[in-house]
């Protein structure tokens, strides 16, 4: 065919890089899939099939009108996604959540891309990129290679995390009782573009700080997978209950010290303060300074909401505490998702700070769409901020902070302020409502790309190879 475009490689046969194969291949767009899987094997996988589910196999809520993870799933179906198709048909009950049978999924997804006329797939590692690829998509996941990771580092200048990353956790603002916390920096001093009261603080007494570190030492925390039992911690970035283990006052002289403070409800300062330092540039989420935990998600709730001021606190991210390698997106990516220092490189799912099978597939779609777009000449037009793939696109390339950025979830907190705010579902539903208002400008901007016709057919054996 004379006319075909010059392929489009993609490295990393996971959701995010078959969800981009998908979508540059039904937008007329050749593709070139390099898998490692089964010449390379990681720690965490089983077989080689694309799209493999390496640990739990649900994509969370389905509930469009009340959850931003629903909302996801819907924007993406009205894509034409190819995992949303696969998750749809093989589907098993899990109450309001959409979960599916793994290998059928995974089947669905292998044998739908091996038959598309305009895919090709590559089993083979990529340690570097060869120059003569034009346009790359890296979707290469939380267990990037080495040689792969080192090849990235070598390009940006910054550190590609792979260690523990302990995770704080982030509060929707609108959750916070001020009747309690307010808003001061330490001796009132601002930082950079800040006004003296950059930072929320929640104030504990003697009893109940005591109260809180007793909570923390007792309370269930995760445990390793096989793989991360050999990688230490990040030294900056020690979780709270390891910190609490070391003395009942080590928090107190730490992250949680009252120094500078005053309580404006009581005119003292508070035996022990929790701070919490803006997360977006909309305003909207709050992260708890140094509270990076491994504790159990339900226990942190229990315990976090043991905090003055945060009793009623919602959450957009719990902690958590994972191997992990990703990219400072904000700092280093442009608004479609290329490497600014290098614009034929892309990145796409977990490798972008992204957190989860869902969002990790619809950046995926995200950079497929760019990809093909670029390479024909179309304009790059990016989903509305409001919907939430524009919401997630704006968290990763502009909208966090970099000097705290990490992974995490679509969630509400991530899209612009509501201009008439009502409560509870009603929020939610405004949210909802004003994204599908707002969605059908950027499926318009490329041709329709149909729902996949899945092959439902089950690889053979042979093509299911067990890790060792």
């Amino acid at each position: 065919m004379p006319n075909t475009p010059t392929p489009i490689h993609i490295i990393g046969g996971g959701l995010a890089g078959s969800e981009a194969a998908w979508q540059i291949a039904a937008l007329g767009v050749p593709v070139v899939l390099h898998e490692m899987r089964p010449v390379r094997r990681t720690d965490a996988h089983q077989t080689d099939r694309l799209a493999e589910l390496v640990c739990s196999n649900s994509f969370r809520s389905d509930d469009a009108d009340h959850n931003a993870v629903g909302l996801l799933h819907e924007e993406m179906r009205r894509c034409g996604s190819l995992i949303l198709a696969a998750a749809d048909s093989h589907k098993v009950p899990a109450g309001g959540a959409l979960a599916v049978d793994r290998d059928r999924f995974a089947d669905a997804v292998s044998e739908t891309l091996l038959a598309h006329r305009l895919v090709t797939l590559v089993r083979e590692e990529i340690a570097d990129v060869p120059t003569d690829w034009s346009s790359v998509i890296i979707a290469t996941g939380p267990l990037t290679s080495p040689p792969l990771a080192a090849f990235v580092q070598s390009l940006t200048g910054q550190e590609a995390l792979a260690f523990f990353d302990a995770i704080a956790p982030i509060v929707h603002t609108h959750s916070i009782d001020f009747d309690r916390a307010w808003y001061q920096s330490r001796y009132d001093k601002p930082g950079p573009g800040g006004t003296g009261k950059d930072y929320i603080n929640c104030p504990f007494d003697r009893d109940g700080y005591q109260a809180f570190i007793q909570a923390v030492l007792d309370a269930e925390k995760t445990d390793f997978k096989a793989w991360e039992t050999n990688t230490p911690y990040f030294d900056g970035c020690l979780p709270i209950e390891v910190m609490a283990e070391r003395g009942i006052d080590t928090l107190r002289f730490g992250p949680m010290k009252p120094v500078g403070l005053t309580d404006p409800h009581t005119g003292r300062r508070p035996y022990a303060v929790v701070q919490l330092r803006q997360d977006n540039a909309l305003g909207t989420l709050y992260n708890l300074v140094g509270f990076q935990t491994k504790m159990r998600h339900g226990e942190q709730i229990r315990v976090l909401r043991m905090i003055p001021g945060l009793e009623q606190a919602a959450f957009a991210r719990l902690g958590g505490l994972h191997r992990n390698t990703f990219l400072n997106s904000p700092r280093l990516l442009d608004p479609w998702l290329r490497l600014q220092s290098q614009p034929r490189l892309r990145f796409a799912g977990q490798i972008t700070g992204c957190e989860g099978y869902l969002e990790s597939a619809a950046v995926g779609l995200m950079a497929g769409r760019f990809a093909a777009a670029e390479r024909l000449g179309w304009n790059l037009a990016r989903p509305a901020a409001t919907t939430a793939l524009g919401a997630l696109l704006g968290h990763l390339t502009g909208n966090a902070n970099a000097e705290t950025f990490q992974p995490m979830n679509v969630n509400f907190g991530l899209f612009p302020p509501l201009e008439a705010a009502p409560k509870g579902r009603e929020r939610k539903r405004a949210y909802t409502r004003r994204a599908r208002q707002d969605l059908p400008a950027w499926v318009n901007a490329f041709p329709v790309v149909a729902p996949p016709r899945l092959t439902n057919i089950e690889l053979p054996p042979a093509a299911r190879v067990a890790a060792g």
